[in-house]
């Protein structure tokens, strides 16, 4: 029988009572071991004796990015330093950057469930996986191979961008699945169709991590190389890093570890549990974790549980993919909105490409203003402008309640990343 990276519970009941166990297990854990966690409990009045049920969760303190950045350089850290094997670090945007601390077993949780990514998006030993992510301090490039040389099959580090690099490989190593943001798959789609090499190679499946993805950008990719698959893969440095999650192949959302970590979705102001289904904030309490438990972090990400069972039969809950953070949100003439809201919207249209940029300008009147620079569809006229922009200024002020200006511009115009690509322009002040 193949080896299997799937858990051994069978049954939700099953998995609650694990979850309760590792739940017990941490909360003790980080008390003993972390001065700043034991403070956090004495202040909210919890003590690791008082977890008798999944339900006392909602009464630990939360953890956020504010504790991770003001413990510098090696924050709620709750195990001696002789049991860490290696550390990561956020790409540090702002500030401090967030370093992580793991244990070997950390390490080892880790990797096996980052195998079951692979094993959940059913590739096999024969398969050759080329990462095209970042290698370093970060979380990305090790994670993605540990995880493909635990379940079995081949790993290409590629590393990210090198465009002729990485077509070379995707011809001479004939890789099978390629591992990158989406922002770089789409790239690869292009510069593969550009050089007409889609019959030299054999990419059949891609995995995206560290941004959101259209549905847009996944027709065009899926368009311009006819993949069978295209997966999410959501992670985070605090949370070990990539590999926490994947949407099976039914792609009716993200099924998430539940054995590794407790996911709450709560509204960001109020911190209260939202209904089923709808949209908000994840928080994480993590389960096995020794370096750098976790628990009740806010990840700020935003997405919403999905109801009933997957066709895929797992018992693995499931999230939708990242609508987009919550202090991402461009606040524009009294109405909230997000990124995610807008890459929604215009996946809907036809005629315009999949990139796009927000761009936000206060004029001399005071008020503030929304262009939308948006691509269109390779191949379309300039004279379908005039019904285009109609077409999206309706969508948008229809479903995000907000007028926009719209310019068009010629397919391939907007820049492309091997890596996350900028698309709000904020220039405010």
């Amino acid at each position: 029988m193949p080896k299997t990276f799937m858990p051994a519970m069978k049954t939700g009941e099953e998995l609650k009572k694990h979850q309760l166990r590792g739940l017990q297990w941490t909360v003790k854990h980080a008390s003993n071991g972390c001065s700043t966690y034991r403070q956090k409990m004495d202040a909210a009045g919890v003590q690791p004796v008082d977890i008798q049920s999944l339900d006392d969760l909602k009464r630990l303190p939360f953890t956020t990015a504010m504790d991770l950045q003001e413990g510098y350089p090696f924050p709620l850290l709750s195990v001696p330093f002789d049991k860490v094997v290696r550390i990561h670090a956020s790409s540090g945007t702002t500030g401090k950057r967030k370093v992580l601390c793991y244990t070997q077993k950390d390490i080892d949780d880790w990797t096996h469930f980052f195998a079951r990514c692979y094993e959940m998006a059913r590739l096999t030993a024969e398969d050759r996986v080329q990462i095209a992510v970042g290698y370093g301090v970060w979380t990305a490039g090790i994670s993605f191979q540990m995880g493909c040389e635990a379940f079995g099959a081949m790993a290409v580090p590629a590393g990210p961008g090198n465009l002729d690099m990485q077509c070379e490989f995707l011809m001479d190593f004939q890789s099978t699945v390629m591992c990158c943001t989406a922002s770089m798959g789409l790239l690869m789609a292009e510069e593969v169709n550009r050089r007409g090499i889609r019959n030299k190679i054999s990419m059949k499946k891609m995995i995206f991590g560290s941004e959101r993805s259209s549905d847009a950008m996944r027709d065009r990719i899926r368009e311009l190389l006819g993949v069978e698959h295209m997966f999410d893969i959501p992670g985070m440095t605090e949370l070990y890093g990539p590999g926490t999650g994947l949407d099976c192949i039914y792609h009716t959302g993200i099924h998430y570890w539940a054995d590794y970590y407790i996911l709450e979705i709560l509204d960001p102001d109020t911190l209260e549990p939202v209904p089923e289904g709808e949209t908000g904030e994840m928080v994480v309490t993590t389960l096995q974790k020794e370096g750098v438990p976790l628990i009740r972090y806010r990840t700020r990400d935003l997405t919403r549980l999905l109801p009933g069972p997957c066709p895929c039969g797992s018992i693995l809950p499931r999230h939708d993919r990242i609508l987009g953070r919550s202090d991402d949100m461009i606040i524009f003439r009294a109405v909230n909105i997000y990124p995610g809201q807008v890459d929604h919207v215009l996946s809907g249209i036809e005629g315009i490409g999949s990139e796009y940029q927000i761009i936000l300008d206060r004029k001399k009147d005071g008020k503030d203003y929304m262009t939308l620079k948006v691509e269109r569809g390779q191949g379309i006229d300039k004279g379908l402008d005039p019904e285009l922009s109609q077409k999206i200024g309706a969508e948008i002020k229809k479903q995000i309640l907000v007028s926009v200006g719209l310019e068009l511009v010629d397919y391939g115009t907007l820049p492309r990343s091997e890596r996350k690509s900028k698309r709000v322009f904020d220039n405010r002040g």
